[in-house]
């Protein structure tokens, strides 16, 4: 599955994105986002002995899969840094090929009878053999809801091992079962123990061990890659010296036991990942894999990289591979839920299949990297990764840090927090008014008093934030596109079929009305604020485009003409806007707003705030609709509600012009209430307001439209711990200040 620029994306927008692709459901998002998806030391007390606490790893999605034409995205639990990145690249090329074709075993896992004390182990085995039927009936009985479901024991088989026991000759008694969809180990076990007394009745012999086998050689995966060279090249080599380096790298493998241990462990990190992932017991299949390979007379690689007459370079994994998607695990712990309905595999063998093909992507990855640049350089920017963490580096500055610190060649904790410094300096100096001349600015915005109200006439008091988008307009011979890569939005505009969000036909419609739909071009936009959280992203994303292309075209728009083409914009987006978010986002200006009077307003100092996110989508059209069809119900209810919320605005701009925080505080508050009893908050909103309120604020309240979205509070004192105080209830939240004085044209 193809989500281009997933890793520029933060966290909370990454699994924003996989929730608009419907590859997370609504509830799936929320835990995800909430971090509940966690196990905590209550549960994991139910699952093994002596615990002392829960363990946690990493999930990150392999990208680009193309399976049996059929695209995945790939739950991956890892540590190590590199495994996602080089699988989801190895993935994107072979994708380019046509995929990864995959064929599997009707998969059987085996349990294992030991009988011993036999005076004609011959005999006994001719013996089993001719009861098979009973016994294969004797173990199906334990398990009839397994046999109603079409699995059950299956076949069974016999193995003499002359003289390998102090007490003689060893029969061996194979049972091959079906396990469906699970994993089966219990059950497998369980039949083995079950039919003993049987075996013991016909062999005259003594069972002693009945166990099942973790080498499931007959459940077996096998992956094939076809890749043309010209997809194998890059810029220091041909694609033929590519191809020709992963052959030989393989051949290494072949032959040579501690090369091929290292180059098998290669492949099964993929493997492992997604097992954990999905709940599978991942120390079962690396021993499957492990003893597979050295089935022979010497252990050896579980790939072959080859050339075919074509001069393609063509892989193949053959590995046992048994695996389930119903059992204990799932049941457990939500994580491997949720990451079951990701992947979303229909069965079991299915799954296994998938592996399979992680395992030959991963495999290829590590060989082309060795084979060409060396393994060493491709771990560097993920180790920057993890520098970066823990240096603390935030989600909106986190992939700044690693480009600096890649670029600085110094990759340590020290640099890291050096750059993050000077980020943050950044970050509360002239912020997007110190930018480069290239790039086109709209403002984000918080409003701090008469949301809602606002649309009937009232007044609104609203302020810029030093977040915005910017945008910028590159020439392509293809149509038109819009790339906005943190979102991971890569799309074709006036494509009636593909799009069908509001932002692409607004945008599709100021184009039009600029008569510039004839030309071809790139709209790439980078976005410093969260997507659908109530700080004004639409509009600073419409006055962003609507200035670079006046700057690229030479339009020569003054802002109030950028401003009127916004709120056209916003119309389409918002249906009913009111006008102030397009303003803030053209004028960058701390304002009292009612259509068509703006007052700027000045302030002491700049005003410390939190901004709090709930994870939760404020739809602005919907809101604004459900509260026009609330008063239609009771008009004269909601326009005292206005009225009072007007008077408060009104009321609060000496608190403002003067820094009183506590009297705007106060303000804040009881409109919160107001916008509470009308419906527009949600439990999110009352929670980070909670917090903020007990962590010293003396005000908050959501901010926007509501439903979701965001929420700001006046931050006088503390407020990094305010905001940390958010972060481990589950939200994200930054710091930052509004009041602040923009130098010059808003542009960016």
């Amino acid at each position: 599955m193809r989500l281009p620029k997933f890793y520029n994306l933060s966290v909370p927008d990454r699994l924003l994105l996989l929730k608009d692709r419907g590859i997370l459901s609504d509830a799936d998002y929320q835990l995800m986002l909430s971090e509940k998806q966690r196990l905590t030391a209550v549960d994991v007390d139910r699952m093994v002995e002596n615990v002392i606490g829960a363990f946690t790893l990493p999930i990150g999605l392999g990208l680009n899969f193309l399976i049996n034409g059929k695209e995945y995205a790939i739950p991956m639990v890892v540590e190590e840094p590199s495994i996602v990145a080089a699988v989801s690249s190895a993935a994107k090329t072979i994708s380019r090929a046509g995929g990864f074709h995959v064929v599997s075993d009707e998969p059987r896992l085996m349990g294992q009878i030991q009988v011993v004390e036999l005076s004609h182990p011959e005999r006994a085995r001719q013996a089993i053999l001719q009861n098979k039927p009973e016994i294969i009936e004797q173990a199906n009985s334990l398990h009839p809801r397994m046999v109603g479901r079409g699995g059950g024991a299956r076949d069974l088989e016999v193995v003499v091992h002359t003289g390998a026991s102090q007490r003689g000759d060893m029969l061996i008694v194979n049972l091959l079962v079906d396990t469906q969809d699970a994993m089966g180990a219990n059950m497998v076990n369980s039949m083995c123990e079950g039919v003993a007394p049987l075996i013991e009745k016909i062999t005259g012999g003594m069972v002693f061990l009945r166990i099942l086998s973790n080498l499931t050689d007959r459940a077996m995966v096998r992956a094939e890659a076809v890749i043309p060279v010209n997809l194998l090249k890059n810029k220091q080599n041909s694609g033929e010296r590519v191809r020709d380096g992963i052959i030989l790298a393989n051949e290494f493998a072949k032959v040579d036991p501690y090369r091929a241990a290292t180059h098998n462990k290669g492949i099964m990190n993929g493997i492992d990942a997604v097992a954990i992932a999905t709940g599978n017991d991942w120390r079962a299949i690396e021993a499957a894999a492990h003893a597979y390979a050295g089935r022979g007379t010497s252990y050896t690689s579980l790939t072959r990289w080859e050339q075919n007459d074509k001069g393609d370079l063509v892989g193949k994994l053959t590995i046992p591979l048994k695996v389930g998607t119903v059992g204990g695990n799932l049941r457990s712990n939500k994580a491997v839920q949720v990451l079951q309905r990701v992947i979303s595999v229909k069965t079991a063998r299915e799954l296994a299949e998938v592996m399979g093909a992680v395992g030959l992507a991963q495999n290829f990855s590590a060989l082309r990297a060795l084979s060409t640049e060396g393994i060493q350089r491709g771990h560097m920017s993920l180790h920057a990764r993890s520098v970066a963490v823990s240096a603390g580096a935030t989600p909106d500055m986190f992939e700044t840090v690693v480009e600096q610190l890649v670029a600085s060649g110094e990759i340590k904790e020290w640099k890291a927090k050096e750059i993050i410094r000077e980020l943050e300096e950044k970050e509360t100096g002239s912020g997007l008014t110190d930018t480069g001349a290239e790039m086109a600015t709209g403002f984000g915005k918080v409003i701090l008093l008469g949301e809602h109200a606002v649309v009937y006439g009232s007044h609104a008091i609203a302020a810029p934030l030093r977040r915005g988008i910017r945008a910028r307009i590159s020439e392509t011979g293809i149509g038109i596109r819009v790339v906005i890569p943190r979102w991971g939005i890569e799309a074709k505009l006036f494509d009636q079929v593909a799009n069908g969000h509001s932002m692409y036909h607004a945008l599709e419609q100021v184009i039009t009305g600029l008569e510039l739909s004839t030309f071809s071009f790139d709209i790439e936009v980078f976005p410093d604020l969260p997507r659908s959280m109530g700080l004004g992203g639409s509009a600073a994303l419409a006055v962003a485009v609507i200035r670079a292309l006046s700057d690229h075209f030479r339009l020569g728009m003054d802002n109030e003409t950028v401003n009127d083409w916004a709120f056209r914009s916003e119309k389409v987006v918002h249906g009913m806007p009111s006008g102030i978010d397009n303003t803030v986002a053209t004028f960058g200006q701390f304002i009292l707003y009612r259509k068509p009077d703006i007052r700027t307003l000045h302030v002491a100092s700049p005003i410390p705030i939190v901004i709090g996110l709930t994870g939760k989508s404020g739809h602005t059209l919907q809101m604004v609709k459900a509260v026009r069809e609330a008063r239609g119900k009771a008009p004269q209810l909601y326009d005292n509600i206005f009225k009072q919320i007007d008077e408060l605005t009104l009321t609060s701009l000496p608190a403002i012009e003067e820094g009183d925080l506590e009297t705007l505080g106060r303000l804040m508050n009881v409109t919160h209430g107001l916008l509470n009893s009308i419906g527009v908050s949600c439990w999110e909103l009352e929670e980070l307001i909670q917090i903020a309120r007990s962590h010293g604020s003396p005000g908050a309240k959501l901010t926007g439209s509501g439903g979701g979205g965001a929420m700001i509070a006046l931050a006088p004192e503390k407020p990094k711990k305010m905001a940390a105080a958010m972060k481990e209830a589950g939200y994200q939240s930054f710091v930052t200040e509004i009041g602040f004085s923009p130098k010059g044209e808003h542009r960016g």
